[in-house]
């Protein structure tokens, strides 16, 4: 549209917050003094015609620059009764200079704006009138406004379809004000998109999260609904069937005061009731307080089983399920007295503890200790749990996770109790030594407390966070090295060594336990095969050599598989009675045949320079072959070459017996003058298996004052011990592991320190019946018990 340009003077009506565009009609109240006095002003001007005025937007008390001359098209009351003006919007006109006029009203000079619109529309004019129209059509369409479609689709002219945007709720006040301002109808045109388009993409993001929303919550309200639904049928089912014990069981209220708990537990687990009251059923702080509960209701707060004080009766139990262990059936029966004559004098509990133990069964592999702990159980009349700890990483495997965390769970010391049903279990602790540690703690360390009898009468398991007494559990440790088991916790338990079986015991073993085992497994009866005691002593002797008897369960299993299977294919007839010399045809030939019964020209010692000494390995004792020789003058470079894998301690052995034999070779009639010009090199053979420690100090200088002299070592000679630079013989370590595979090896004469002679009691009879044991202070006395040959000149030294 255009217009002339002309100046007009009009009454102001000033409109707060508010934008009247051209082409607008709008009402105004009268009762506002500023809109009564223009129209009044314009009105006393006019005198006949239709009275004009200028509306001026005022934002935040400053008036635009550009007005709209409106014309009251009609003054009477509004739909609220209050007085008011109909005023149309008419042309933009720019403010000028103040002036005077009729009435109360503020009086401008005004020039009234003139637009100029091309004709006809270039093409992307008429694209933006066409895309202003589908944006509006869309948005009135949104809305409900369908009887405002045509109206908009009517309109021609691009200036009154701009300042149509006017009447767009959703624009603020500084936009039509910046509309008003714009004198290019193009231009405003051009807003108008832009912020219609706008608002239309916030709309949309706005309707796609309430419809998100409001899937969620019709999701949520089904769900519920479903839910009572089924507590409703679930109720009227157990209504028919007349079972009340489903509202019961989800009453924890009743269930924690109708359980037989201790004081604090009881307060504890009332105040995670009142938690779960005040919870919503879809909160998962309420699931983690179920599964609480449930937990603390099912341990067993206030059971024990009653132990069988018949001392000879549980004495007679450990007897008849294990033969030898005499240490642990003599610690488990001094327990139970202890135990007993505590009960008979009112001393059960002393100090919030009562009195239960905590040992450690330490051993090579297949001696039973892991078997020992249900006898115990058996014999105490307790209930028997056994906890696996080999490989575990996590210190919450021992004190449990926290409640918050997903899929928390109990420790497993409380689920021990828990699986158990009373306070007062054998826990056996199986391969403590076998623990790790990593990023996510030591469960070592966290034994530290369930192991402590001074502790653990108050011990708080992280999902628990209640006191648990576990100072009436006997937990048994077991274990194949001690020194893998840290100090402080190895300090808490009181020890016991299984240092293996003799030969006697092991046929007593195979012949009670493992034989009648293995016959049910093959499926053969106690009629049908029997094994003569000399076959079980070639088994254990020459089949096996090992301090258990899982080798030797193994051979006789494969022995009653063979025959079985040979009676099947019809080439052996039962009954059988098995001897010594039908083991090679069943099982092939013996592996550990022992040195002395050997021919002697293929004995390890039928060479000088060869010795036989004592170790102890995390299976047991063994025996160790310890060779020495020498580098000829002209090739082999001097020094001390050691070979076998040796620790730093055994290294250094070695050096102290060359030293020794370099400093005393003349009174030994050793010809040692020419070590200096000659290489030494001992070596130790099964070179894949590390070795350390000074035991071998005695059986290194053995073996290199056969080389120097060239007599050989005795075949049935074993040694062990420490020397000294000054040839003194030092205590070691193991004597009973060393004397009991001295004994498997077919060893009949065995030297050990004189300091150690008290070690032999631990030694089992039967044992030291078939050694000689020689306790030695100084290694002339070796020298002269193990070399065979002409009479050593070191009688008169010694």
């Amino acid at each position: 549209m255009a217009s002339t340009s002309v100046t007009l003077t009009l009454p102001v009506l000033p409109l707060d917050d508010e934008v009247v565009l051209p082409g607008m009609v709008v009402p105004l109240d009268l009762s506002d003094a500023e809109v009564r006095g223009a129209v009044e002003a314009a009105q006393a001007k006019t005198g006949s015609g239709k009275p004009q005025v200028l509306l001026v937007p005022r934002v935040d008390g400053k008036y635009a620059a550009t007005g709209v001359l409106g014309t009251v098209e009609q003054v009477g009351r509004l739909s609220d009764g209050d007085p008011g003006a109909l005023i149309r919007g008419r042309d933009r006109v720019r403010i000028g200079a103040g002036t005077t006029g009729p009435g109360a009203a503020l009086w401008v000079e005004g020039e009234v704006v003139e637009e100029k619109v091309p004709d006809p529309l270039p093409g992307a004019v008429t694209e933006l009138v066409k895309e202003y129209k589908a944006l509006a059509t869309s948005w009135l369409k949104k809305r409900g406004a369908w009887q405002v479609v045509d109206r908009v689709q009517q309109i021609e002219g691009v200036s009154a379809l701009a300042d149509n945007s006017g009447y767009s709720p959703f624009l603020t006040v500084d936009q039509k004000v910046e509309l008003l301002e714009t004198a290019d109808p193009v231009a405003r045109l051009k807003l108008a998109v832009k912020w219609l388009s706008d608002h239309l993409a916030e709309q949309d993001v706005a309707e796609s999260i309430a419809k998100d929303v409001q899937e969620g919550v019709d999701k949520q309200q089904r769900e519920f609904l479903l839910r009572r639904q089924l507590e409703a049928v679930r109720k009227e089912l157990r209504e028919l069937n007349g079972d009340g014990e489903g509202e019961e069981a989800d009453d924890y209220r009743s269930r924690v005061e109708a359980a037989d708990l201790p004081e604090k537990v009881r307060e504890a687990a009332l105040k995670e009731v009142e938690k779960l009251e005040r919870s919503s059923d879809q909160s998962p702080e309420g699931s983690w307080i179920r599964t609480w509960l449930d937990t603390v209701l099912e341990l067993p707060w206030n059971e024990r089983t009653e132990d069988a004080y018949d001392i000879r009766g549980a004495r007679a139990v450990l007897d008849a399920e294990h033969a030898g262990l005499g240490d642990v059936k003599d610690r488990i029966t001094e327990y139970l007295a202890v135990r007993k004559r505590r009960g008979e004098r009112g001393l059960g509990v002393v100090g919030g503890r009562r009195g239960g133990a905590v040992l450690a069964l330490v051993g090579p592999p297949g001696v039973g200790k892991t078997s020992l702990g249900e006898s115990v159980a058996h014999a105490m009349g307790r209930k028997f749990v056994r906890v696996a700890l080999g490989g575990v990483r996590d210190e919450a495997e021992i004190r449990g996770h926290r409640r918050t965390y997903v899929g928390a769970l109990p420790g497993r010391i409380v689920r021990a109790i828990k699986e158990a049903g009373s306070m007062n279990p054998v826990v056996l602790l199986d391969e403590i030594d076998k623990v790790g540690s990593d990023f996510r703690g030591d469960p070592a360390a966290a034994l530290l407390e369930v192991l402590d009898p001074a502790q653990n009468h108050t011990f708080r398991d992280h999902y628990l966070e209640v006191e648990l007494d576990l100072s009436d559990v006997v937990f048994l440790a077991t274990a194949n090295v001690l020194e893998a088991i840290p100090e402080a916790l190895a300090d808490r338990m009181d020890l016991v060594r299984l240092d293996g079986y003799t030969e006697d015991e092991k046929v007593v073993i195979a012949r009670d336990h493992l034989l009648p085992r293995q016959l049910e497994r093959a499926g053969l009866g106690a009629d049908e095969v029997s094994l003569e005691e000399s076959a079980l002593r070639k088994l254990a002797g020459e089949y096996t050599r090992e301090a258990g008897v899982r080798t030797l369960e193994r051979s006789i299993a494969r022995l009653l598989r063979k025959v079985a299977s040979q009676h099947e294919l019809g080439e052996r007839e039962l009954p059988l009675d098995i001897g010594e010399d039908d083991l090679r045809a069943l099982i092939g030939r013996p592996h550990h045949v022992p040195e002395s019964a050997q021919d002697p020209a293929e004995r390890r010692t039928a060479v000088p320079g060869v010795a036989t000494g004592l170790a102890v390995t995390g299976a047991g004792g063994d025996v160790l072959f310890v060779e020495a020789s020498l580098a000829d003058p002209e090739t082999g470079a001097a020094g001390l070459t050691l070979t076998g894998q040796l620790g730093d301690v055994m290294k250094e052995s070695a050096q102290i017996a060359l030293s020794f034999l370099r400093s005393h070779g003349a009174e030994l009639e050793l010809p040692v003058t020419g070590l200096k010009d000659r290489g030494v090199h001992i070596h130790f053979p099964a070179g894949a298996v590390p070795k350390d420690g000074p035991s071998a100090g005695i059986t290194m200088t053995t073996a290199l004052a056969s080389l120097l002299s060239g007599r050989q070592v005795r075949t049935d000679v074993a040694m062990t011990g420490e020397v000294s630079l000054t040839g003194r013989v030092l205590p070691i370590g193991g004597v009973k592991q060393k004397l009991l595979a001295a004994h498997r090896a077919g060893i009949t004469t065995v030297i050990i320190p004189k300091r150690n002679e008290a070690d032999l009691d631990d030694v089992p009879a039967e044992v030291l019946e078939r050694l000689e044991v020689h306790p030695v202070t100084d290694v002339r006395q070796v020298l002269e018990l193990a070399l065979e040959g002409a009479e050593l000149a070191v009688t008169a030294a010694a």
